[in-house]
């Protein structure tokens, strides 16, 4: 085990990139696995990550060197920016960069709003005015500019943010669910934000804590917007004229019971749980979880047959692939009010139709509410587990995944970018296939809402069995159209301990 280092406030394990690369070219032509890999997390810094009250987790690469660093936002306790320094372990440098802030943080979202090139910061604040702060990176500090930018809200209560480039002009614009009063969406230009939701057909004014954007496959994106204490949830579909909110019973429901002020949906997630191209709807809820299937005639919810839908109360859903067989593997956590813990599942896919839960002990004993994200913060290709605990007793943990390094490798991760290399593809879709064929082997969505009150800025994670050769598909959808660019004959050998990057043009 690595020594920790004085002048930092934590160091994690890391497995020494020398020794990855020799176990790689041994077990370069490895099968994929025949038998479930044995789930195993371990907590890393536990001393640096364990206070509670953590409403808000969100990673970006802030210092462009390659590994992802963590926002985390606390209920009235200063807030941390913790740089990673990879072998050296987390830097808090909140107070150093001059992101200080002391409010009750219920929003955060990363997106380079000012196409500069590296992640700038939305917030959202519970409390006094103002309740929102954009906080721009400046490289070696950060700069609240939400006033110039016109995205300084002088009251409301927002939760999900997602910066998304809806109208397809090539910057990112910023979409707000607000738990009180009608949801915003903000269209971006050259800089200025103008809320345009009211004229759209966006300004849902039910209570909504949830947003995930994805495109059904016409060419426009659309929204689903989750409803709490028994209001409807809401899919928005895009079009020429705006948006305009679907009628479908199964998604207003969303798995749960409508009017019922103790049930409603918190976190929908886009997936395609069947790798049939195209986006099913996950949705963690206060009742039971939904998993509704897209077919060409109906959404199906098949959560009860495959063995999700958990009755209780859950904050946040988020899909991974954590032990690369090449199935989508899911994570719910409960809640905690009223003095209870609901408790925290990861279920798993081992080949037949069904999920079984595999929820370690080191998951369970966590306190894990609100956020929860897949993030692979070593760099070893396999996914590690991030949480947001809200209660006092909770933490705001990460959990290295210890996949075995024969198989950590049988990855790859995709990096979206526009032809300058900016991030401002958010929303676009990456899928893989077998080399040389037609064998789909994944779909994913370039983030744009990853958790219950926050939001990534990370690569796509396929799991890759047997660590094959791939083509990479990406398509960027917006005003219509889908644009498809492709990298055929991608080694995932090639890309350890980092992410292949695709640049997109727009049309």
């Amino acid at each position: 085990m690595l020594a920790e280092s004085p002048t930092r406030f934590g160091a994690m394990p890391h497995r020494a990139w020398f020794l990855m690369a020799i176990v790689s070219l041994f077990l370069a032509g490895c099968d994929r696995a025949m038998e479930p890999q044995p789930v195993r997390f371990a907590p890393v810094a536990e001393h640096l990550f364990s206070d509670g009250g953590a409403l808000t987790d969100a990673w970006a690469d802030i210092d462009l060197d390659g590994d992802p660093d963590r926002f985390v936002g606390f209920n009235g306790t200063p807030s941390r920016l913790y740089r990673n320094d990879g072998i050296d372990g987390f830097v808090d440098i909140a107070t150093d960069v001059g992101l200080t802030v002391s409010r009750s943080v219920r929003t955060a979202a990363w997106g380079d709003f000012d196409g500069d090139g590296d992640p700038d910061l939305l917030l959202g604040y519970a409390g006094d005015a103002p309740v929102t702060a954009l906080w721009r990176n400046d490289g070696d500090s950060f700069s609240e500019v939400s006033a110039e930018a016109g995205l300084r809200l002088e009251s409301g209560a927002t939760r999900q943010a997602a910066w998304i480039d809806f109208d397809a002009d090539g910057d990112l614009d910023l979409y707000l669910a607000m738990r009180d009063g009608p949801n915003r969406l903000f269209e971006q230009d050259a800089g200025r934000f103008t809320d345009r939701a009211a004229e759209l057909g966006l300004d849902d004014a039910r209570r909504s804590v949830g947003a995930v954007w994805f495109d059904d496959g016409d060419g426009w994106l659309d929204v689903v917007v989750a409803n709490m204490n028994g209001d409807a949830n809401g899919l928005y579909l895009g079009g020429v004229s705006g948006f305009l909110e679907s009628a479908d019973e199964v998604i207003r429901g969303g798995g749960r019971s409508l009017g019922d002020e103790a049930e409603g949906s918190v976190r929908p997630c886009a997936v395609d749980f069947d790798t049939d191209g195209d986006f099913d709807l996950f949705f963690a809820n206060y009742g039971s979880n939904a998993l509704l299937e897209r077919t060409q005639e109906a959404w199906i919810d098949r959560a009860s047959e495959l063995g999700v839908a958990n009755p209780s109360r859950y904050d946040t859903c988020t899909w991974a692939d954590f032990d690369h067989d090449g199935s989508l593997d899911l994570f719910v956590n409960g809640t905690v009010g009223g003095g209870t813990h609901y408790r925290d599942w990861l279920m798993r896919r081992e080949g037949g139709p069904g999920f079984l839960d595999v929820t370690p002990t080191e998951i369970l004993e966590r306190n894990a509410s609100h956020g929860a994200t897949w993030v692979d913060f070593d760099m070893d290709g396999d996914l590690d587990l991030s949480l947001a605990g809200a209660a006092e007793d909770g933490t705001h943990s990460l959990l290295q995944n210890l996949l075995r390094p024969e198989f950590s490798w049988h990855s790859l991760q995709v990096r979206v970018l526009d032809e300058e290399g900016r991030n401002t593809r958010a929303g676009a879709e990456v899928r893989i296939y077998a080399a040389g064929g037609s064998d789909l082997l994944g779909t994913r969505r370039v983030d744009s809402g990853s958790g219950y009150n926050a939001q990534s800025d990370l690569p796509v994670h396929f799991g890759v069995p047997g660590g094959q050769q791939v083509d990479v598909e990406v398509i960027v959808t917006g005003g219509g159209r889908r644009t498809v660019t492709r990298v055929d004959g991608v080694d995932p050998r090639m890309y350890q301990g980092r992410a292949i990057e695709v640049r997109v043009a727009l049309h």
